[in-house]
């Protein structure tokens, strides 16, 4: 999923002209804690909460302002997952987006980010989860869905992730069936270890429930 998919006009930019104590309100309005900040399209950059909360001058515009502003470029044909590493790496609830012709193009709040990544990874898909230890060198995508479709099953998504001071790789896949019983039996056969499994729903409460608590501690 490409950044462009993203992209909501729900929350309009600030004007350099714009007041500190419109773009605070305008904040509590969208519950966010960072808006963008334009001069036709050009992005000026991010505005935060905390900085204008200890500013002692609501009248002030945004352009008089003494602080830096934030300024982490996206791209609108870049990927999600290189937005994701933007927000979390700058800790942000609201970034703006660049057309090829770097201006403004619109913002994506990391409220529509989460949803979206619930979609990637068939969160709310029924089905079961098998979460396997492999050695780096032995990691095999092919082999590995050999074997689920061998059992009348289909990988929906998976996650790679490296386990630190290792060699080792945790391959996290989600299934769209929910008996893993004949699928586990065939990666034992096949002397893969397996560190967890979900069936029957619970994988799925529990990342929709932490991602509704994530949510509810956002207040977004």
């Amino acid at each position: 999923m490409l950044v462009a998919d993203l992209i909501t006009d729900e929350i309009p930019p600030l004007k350099h002209t714009d007041t500190v104590e419109m773009a605070l309100d305008w904040m509590e309005q969208f519950k966010v804690s960072h808006l963008a900040v334009v001069k036709d399209r050009e992005l000026i950059g991010l505005v935060s909460e905390t900085d204008l909360m200890d500013y002692n001058r609501p009248d002030e515009t945004i352009e008089e302002l003494k602080i830096p502003l934030l300024k982490p470029i996206i791209h609108n044909y870049q990927h999600t997952y290189d937005l994701l590493k933007l927000m979390m790496s700058f800790n942000l609830t609201l970034i703006a987006v660049l057309d090829d012709k770097e201006l403004y193009k619109g913002c994506i709040t990391l409220k529509g980010l989460l949803a979206n990544l619930s979609s990637m990874a068939s969160v709310q898909n029924p089905g079961g989860v098998i979460v396997l230890e492999v050695n780096q060198a032995d990691y095999s995508l092919t082999h590995i869905s050999n074997i689920i479709e061998g059992n009348d099953a289909k990988i929906l998504s998976a996650h790679v992730s490296s386990l630190p001071d290792s060699t080792k790789v945790e391959v996290t896949l989600k299934l769209n069936v929910e008996d893993l019983s004949r699928i586990l039996q065939a990666f034992y056969r096949y002397n893969y270890i397996v560190k967890a499994s979900f069936q029957h729903g619970d994988f799925e409460n529990g990342m929709k429930n932490r991602l509704d608590e994530f949510l509810h501690f956002l207040n977004i």
